[in-house]
């Protein structure tokens, strides 16, 4: 089968076009949720708090102005950075592994947050950092967890992508059994009710203290993997074949597991955990537009924002009694399309 490349007038209509739907999502989404507020009302918040000009006094405070600037947007711009940071990584780590069913968690980054956010909260450490002591040891966790499977996988000097992949999967196994015992043994019902919210992913901590922070971290860690697009296509043609055009891509394969790592855990440290993501929207985009990674970084980094986003609103609107987090929807999402791809390449690895 022909392999789909987007020519560059084509890419840059479907660019623009993912570019203003991500603007219109934000602008359309923040208009949704429990407390039943007026289209108009919405917007009168936002230009009375951007402009800076108190063009409508009635809104420039009160349980409206609240609603609208402190929770609603700050929570839909935390959904377009995660999405675009999850969907990013995943397609990075697929060229990595060279694994098109692997996605962030493949590093064991998702168990060594997990980890991390059991021991703040059932042993106590990084008390002294305060309410965010979850949070930070979350992405603790997970960044010390990627060292792991880098240090595994380069035993003996030479370090493979399926290394990576089962190094991955011996430090998730490990992690996971560890947080497990934590919870098991804790005598605390608030702190396990605690860990399983967070563990089941939830933007609702999204505020203007951590959201812009999150937004500059995925959006610098995007424009970085976009102009490797050269080593990311590489990659996938086997360090064999890099190696006799004169590229070796062991030390870029570290870097960019580093910075993955990084991206992932600050995303998991604000949203909890969130799966399925980095493997649905690489898919989806690679399916349509094809392989190369010059195309395939922006295109996931803009469908990840604008798909999470929406998902994000259907957990805040689709029970009148609760917001349902939205790892849980994502994951009945995400398991059914992962047993699909797991079929598809099964049934069809041997077609040419």
């Amino acid at each position: 089968m022909k392999e789909k490349r987007l020519k560059a007038p084509g890419f840059t209509v479907v660019l623009i076009n993912l570019a203003s739907g991500l603007v219109l999502s934000i602008l359309v989404s923040v208009t949704f949720g429990n407390a039943d507020i007026s289209i108009k009302n919405v917007y009168q918040v936002i230009i009375c708090q951007i402009s800076g000009r108190q063009w409508f006094t009635e809104f420039s405070s009160g349980a409206v102005h609240d609603v609208v600037w402190l929770i609603r947007l700050p929570r839909v711009l935390m959904a377009a950075a995660v999405g675009m940071g999850l969907s990013v990584c995943g397609c990075v780590m697929q060229a990595v592994v060279k694994n098109p069913l692997a996605d962030p968690y493949v590093l064991g980054v998702s168990s060594g947050a997990y980890l991390g956010a059991s021991a703040a909260v059932i042993l106590g450490l990084g008390a002294v950092l305060g309410s965010n002591s979850m949070g930070i040891m979350a992405f603790a966790g997970a960044i010390l967890a990627s060292f792991a499977v880098m240090a595994i996988s380069g035993i003996g000097g030479f370090q493979s992508a399926a290394r990576l992949v089962l190094s991955g999967m011996a430090i998730s196994t490990i992690c996971s059994a560890f947080a497990n015992f934590l919870i098991y043994i804790a005598n605390d019902r608030d702190a396990i009710t605690q860990i399983s919210y967070w563990s089941m992913g939830s933007l609702a901590p999204s505020d203007w203290d951590n959201m812009p922070v999150t937004l500059i971290i995925m959006i610098l860690g995007t424009a970085i993997f976009w102009t490797q697009y050269r080593n990311l296509d590489l990659m996938l043609l086997g360090d064999e074949t890099a190696v006799t055009l004169g590229t070796d891509l062991r030390r870029s394969r570290i870097a960019y597991m580093l910075l993955t790592a990084f991206m992932v855990g600050f995303a998991v440290c604000c949203a909890g955990m969130i799966g399925f993501v980095g493997l649905i929207i690489p898919h989806a985009m690679r399916m349509v537009f094809g392989t190369g990674h010059k195309h395939l970084i922006p295109l996931c980094a803009l469908t990840g924002g604008i798909f999470l986003i929406w998902a994000d609103v259907a957990c805040r609107i689709i029970l009148d009694y609760a917001e349902l987090p939205i790892g849980i929807l994502i994951s009945l999402i995400g398991a059914p399309c992962f047993i699909y791809l797991m079929i598809r390449s099964a049934f069809g690895g041997g077609r040419k």
